[in-house]
């Protein structure tokens, strides 16, 4: 390492500068300051540096922080530990692309996390720092992570600035006072961030929905538009007839949009007079006889939700009769049909051409109105080639659909649809499946996905199934995949090999970490 020296004598050069004077000195350039060579320069800097650095005075000690409060929720059994150690560690490397036989980690992160909490521990302390690092970069991480964490993790934050997420009240699991907790929920209503309003209200909802309400109306027409429509989407958690006069006054709100919204949570609920409006009018333009599309939208069909004008390519008569039927409950059209259940009003022939914008309205009703004897009725058989199917061809709609049904069926309604069409066009269709996926739809799973490697089949048309699999199948199913060595495959071969191996190992890593939470017996 050479020697630090000051400049020539008579070199003009910049000792005796102080930083200010020598960064000046480097943006200008050493020729237009008369400062000699920039090798003086940068001599000189690297002992003003050390000056700074060594002349530092301590500042004086802090006061010490509060103890943290006591969480009395045990940490998890020291394998568990030593796991999640592993898949904090393991995430640093998560984005850079798949590679190898090696489960990925950073995606099993959540799935150690859920299950965590739900054996109601709390997170090792010593993981805390590492933990809170990983949910800043990751939010989908941070609900699960700060509720892990807990008070001794709010309590870290406020030592770090990089972690000043986890104090935002709301913010992915932040602290919120409870419903009971009277004078904390109107300081909040009244001082918080939006974010944190929104998430007070939503967690006041779920306590006490009538509470919810009671605040939500309290200052409602001081709020701007788009907070007025953020606010209201609350009341969908717990939606009953108790909200339909706040309702039913929003119908008549300033913004569009509002207004809308308002109509949308109306027509959800069958015995509301919105309902029952939308009811008449979709009745008078469907029957069994035919289908005869509004002629206009008047005002009163405006303040219930009935947008007058069209999307591009939209006919407004079928725009506005899509409308009227969606929002309609379905209970009325059994008696306008002569008594039949709905499989046979949608079976039932439609004239005119109208038959695909009746069945989407339809289609749409069900999910709004979670009625599951409509959504079988429009899902049909799975076996049924999509283009068949007597509601929608649409996965999304059908996955929509699905929703509606309990887990036992949509489980079993996939698995027969994965048997009769392969799983390229199920990856929608698993995503609303219950997981893990287990019985009969991971048995199927498991069979198209050996039945597609066998056939050859193209297989990075399958990474996207074949990750969802990863986090969703049963971890019980790694004794059915059958994973041999293929040292010498190439292409797609290769690839199948890999994944196979990969699932495998992933499955089995996951029975681990379940094993290794279990409370000790």
């Amino acid at each position: 390492m050479r020697a630090i020296t000051g400049p020539a004598d008579g070199d003009g050069g910049p000792d005796g500068m102080d930083w200010e004077e020598l960064v000046g000195t480097a943006l200008l350039g050493t020729d237009r300051r008369r400062a000699g060579s920039p090798e003086a320069l940068l001599d000189a800097a690297a002992v003003q540096a050390l000056r700074r650095r060594a002349g530092l005075r301590p500042a004086g000690a802090g006061a010490r922080p509060e103890p943290a409060a006591e969480d009395p929720r045990p940490e998890p059994p020291e394998p568990a530990r030593q796991r999640l150690a592993q898949l904090l560690a393991g995430r640093a490397s998560a984005g850079a692309g798949r590679r190898g036989a090696a489960p990925d980690l950073a995606e099993l992160l959540p799935q150690w996390l859920a299950a965590a909490s739900r054996q109601g521990y709390r997170a090792p302390a010593a993981q805390l720092p590492a933990l809170l690092d990983a949910a800043r970069a990751r939010t989908d991480l941070r609900p699960q992570a700060l509720a892990l964490a807990g008070a001794r993790g709010r309590w870290l934050a406020r030592l770090n600035p990089d972690w000043r997420f986890a104090l935002r009240t709301g913010a992915g699991g932040g602290h919120l006072p409870d419903a009971g907790d009277t004078a904390g929920v109107e300081q909040l209503w009244q001082e918080g961030l939006f974010a944190e309003r929104v998430a007070l209200l939503g967690s006041v909802r779920a306590q006490d929905p009538a509470a919810a309400r009671e605040l939500l109306a309290s200052g409602w027409a001081a709020e701007r538009a788009e907070d007025r429509l953020m606010f209201l989407d609350s009341l969908r958690q717990g939606l009953s007839g108790a909200d339909e006069p706040f309702l039913e006054a929003a119908l008549g709100d300033r913004s569009r949009n509002v207004r809308v919204l308002a109509a949308e949570l109306l027509s959800a609920l069958p015995g509301s007079a919105l309902a029952g409006r939308m009811a008449g009018r979709a009745l008078a333009c469907v029957g069994p006889e035919g289908v005869t599309p509004p002629a206009g939208c008047d005002a009163g069909m405006e303040r219930d939700g009935v947008v007058r004008r069209p999307p591009a390519g939209r006919g407004e008569r079928a725009w506005w009769l899509g409308q009227l039927v969606e929002a309609a409950p379905l209970s009325c059209w059994r008696e306008r049909f002569g008594g039949l259940d709905p499989a046979g009003i949608v079976a039932a022939p439609v004239d005119g051409g109208w038959a695909e914008e009746l069945h989407a309205a339809w289609c749409r009703a069900a999910v709004r109105q979670r009625d599951p004897e409509w959504s079988r009725a429009l899902l049909g058989s799975a076996a049924a080639p999509p283009a068949a199917g007597p509601g929608t061809a649409s996965l999304a709609e059908r996955a929509r659909l699905l929703e509606s049904l309990a887990p036992e069926e949509r489980a079993a309604w996939v698995a027969e649809f994965i048997r009769a069409h392969g799983l390229s066009e199920a990856f929608q269709l698993l995503g609303v499946c219950e997981v893990p996926w287990a019985g009969e739809l991971g048995r199927a799973v498991v069979d198209a996905l050996r039945a597609a490697r066998d056939a050859g089949s193209y297989p990075w048309s399958f990474s996207g199934v074949m990750g969802l699999a990863e986090r969703c199948l049963d971890p019980a199913e790694a004794g059915r995949l059958e994973v041999a060595d293929a040292p010498d495959a190439e292409g797609g071969a290769a690839y199948w090999a890999e994944a196979f191996q990969r699932l495998t190992a992933t499955l089995r890593l996951r029975a681990a970490m379940l094993a290794e939470l279990a409370p000790a017996p």
